[in-house]
């Protein structure tokens, strides 16, 4: 598992005095791009441009793809997927370990069948407050036990999703505030 800290942005409180925090982390998984005339939704691109990081769970099926998203703008951290092609294997981690804002987040994309999913992940990743999954492309935001469960969906390929959809993150003081974002 790598780990990788991520400076945190200081921000001026209602007292003046200056709190860690970093404000949005937009999560998004399972884009399979380039396919056809397929795109990111406008919103979630002007959520991915508004971050002050970019998590993928994978799949993002090419390298160029993964180069768009980093000309975005924020930094972009992500794990591989099953469908994604060989140089990602090979460039990205299967698992990590994000630190943002004075919180860990777990990253994988296949986190196994859906029967004792949560469990797996919380012995898998102890000493984080969240894990971020990809590959089923169904939302999910959850707590077990110590952990927030977070699947973000998919904003291109919604599969048996009820919606195309992606995560925003607001991490203030160790704690995360998930919002599930449906993309139209």
């Amino acid at each position: 598992m790598e780990g990788r800290a991520v400076p945190a942005r200081a921000a001026a409180g209602r007292t003046g005095r200056r709190a860690l925090t970093l404000a949005r982390v937009a999560v998004i998984s399972d884009t399979h791009l380039p396919r056809g005339a397929r795109r990111l939704p406008d919103e979630c691109l002007r959520l991915l441009r508004g971050a002050d990081l970019i998590l993928h769970a994978g799949d993002f099926v090419s390298a160029e793809f993964l180069e768009e998203l980093r000309a975005l703008g924020p930094p972009v951290e992500g794990v591989h997927g099953n469908m994604d092609e060989p140089v990602l294997k090979e460039t990205l981690p299967r698992t990590r370990v994000v630190e943002v804002g004075g919180t860990r987040v777990g990253m994988v994309h296949v986190a196994g069948p859906a029967a004792g999913r949560e469990a797996r992940l919380a012995a898998r990743f102890p000493d984080c407050e969240a894990v971020v999954y990809g590959h089923t492309h169904v939302p999910q935001v959850e707590r077990f036990q110590h952990l927030g469960i977070l699947n973000p969906g998919s904003p291109t390929e919604r599969r048996s999703a009820p919606v195309h959809s992606m995560l925003v993150l607001q991490i203030r003081r160790g704690r995360i505030m998930p919002q599930l974002v449906r993309l139209s």
